[in-house]
């Protein structure tokens, strides 16, 4: 049986590390203790923060003995990476702790692979937890009390992630991997009629995978694929470029791209939703952008439309890393509306901020034997351009 990785500082959170290990041995799974303070490293630890330090690119002395400790927590975050990348009989990972040990864990949590358990008893985890988690499956569960002593509130929490995460080493999830080939997809409800309609067309022959164009979405999307998990990607919705570039609240990272720069992967990309900026309810949007056009999604979402210089970089920041790709990519060029909302006669229609968009494309096209670019007369949302797609797609792939 692989053995669960019980993280955390022993210096002020020993007794509480040792009682989840305990909890773990009596439901039937292996815990190791890991040690990771960098004030008052614990020698009886299984694991010692010598040891985990040790696999910092820099040595120990790059992780312990600092006087700062923002940058000890840091570094120890990503030796703790390196470490566990590097265990042959890992099952799981439980960690517990506060601020500090809650940033260097989840920093390595997110370095492992996608249905490894991962459990993070935080006193963070009832807010914003979007840092920690990442684009990966990370299970953040709230302590309610600091985990600064065992009392009756620490012990249930503390006990019930414990058996949690023994009973997910003990019990494996089968694994379905290349049952049939894997596409992954990117979606937004103003696409969704496009990608609906390619999965229509490439299943059942294949398995979809959909995200959610949501900032973390992509970063999943590109996380599965940087993995060897797909055969192939239709990536249609890059609207989180948008979002990135202008101030939204749902923006990419600056790697957007960088898994299928760094590995061939068959690629048809377009740009969905790239007409709109993402914000929350109308009273959160930025004074700055008052006189801008919005749109109200819902409630909670607010769409404000691109102008023409927007788009004119939105364009280039997508072409600059596509020229850069590895593998083969078909970009297709909706040129009736990116959108549900920019289609003729919808409250987002511009052609002139879409043609901003299209010719900062074909300006920074660099031809090559791997890279087409396809223009289309259509919305993205026609079914031709969906079948366009799957052609494109099956060229390739």
């Amino acid at each position: 049986m692989r053995k669960v990785y019980v993280i955390g500082t022993c210096d002020t959170k020993g007794d509480e590390l040792r009682f989840a290990c305990a909890c773990i041995a009596r439901a039937g799974a292996k815990p190791v203790l890991v040690d990771v303070s960098t004030a008052r490293p614990d020698a009886e630890a299984d694991v010692t923060a010598e040891t985990v330090a040790a696999y910092h690119p820099q040595g120990r002395a790059a992780v312990l003995g600092l006087t700062d400790r923002g940058k000890a927590v840091s570094a120890m975050g990503e030796a703790l990476k390196l470490y566990l990348l590097a265990r042959k009989d890992l099952g799981a990972v439980l960690g517990l702790g506060g601020s500090g040990n809650t940033a260097i864990v989840t920093a390595a949590m997110r370095a492992l692979p996608v249905g490894l358990p991962k459990v993070m008893v935080s006193t963070l985890a009832s807010g914003n937890v979007a840092g920690f988690v990442g684009p990966t499956d990370i299970m953040m569960m709230h302590a309610v009390t600091d985990i600064a002593g065992l009392n009756a509130i620490s012990r249930a929490v503390i006990g019930n992630a414990a058996h949690a995460v023994a009973g997910m080493v003990r019990t494996k999830v089968p694994k379905a991997w290349k049952v049939k080939p894997t596409v992954g997809y990117t979606m937004f409800g103003v696409t969704t009629a496009c990608v609906n309609e390619i999965r229509r067309r490439l299943e059942p022959a294949t398995e979809s995978f959909v995200f959610h164009a949501t900032g973390t979405g992509g970063q999943s999307f590109e996380k599965l694929a940087e993995s060897g998990f797909f055969d192939g990607v239709l990536d249609i919705t890059t609207t989180e470029v948008a979002d990135y570039l202008v101030g939204g609240v749902l923006p990419c990272t600056a790697d957007r791209f960088g898994a299928f720069i760094r590995h061939a992967i068959p690629y048809v990309g377009s740009v969905g939703a790239c007409d709109m900026v993402n914000f929350g309810p109308r009273d959160t949007v930025p004074a700055k952008f008052a006189s801008r056009k919005f749109h109200i999604h819902n409630a909670h979402v607010t769409l404000m439309r691109t102008t023409p210089e927007e788009n004119a970089r939105i364009g280039s920041f997508i072409v600059e890393r596509v020229n850069r790709f590895a593998g083969s990519v078909c970009f297709l060029l909706p040129l009736k509306g990116v959108s549900a909302i920019d289609a003729e006669g919808q409250p987002f229609h511009d052609p002139k901020a879409d043609a901003a968009l299209f010719d900062a494309i074909r300006k920074g096209w660099a031809k090559a034997r791997n890279r087409k670019l396809i223009e289309l007369d259509l919305n993205i949302n026609d079914p031709a351009f969906a079948a366009a797609a799957v052609k494109a797609f099956k060229d390739i792939t």
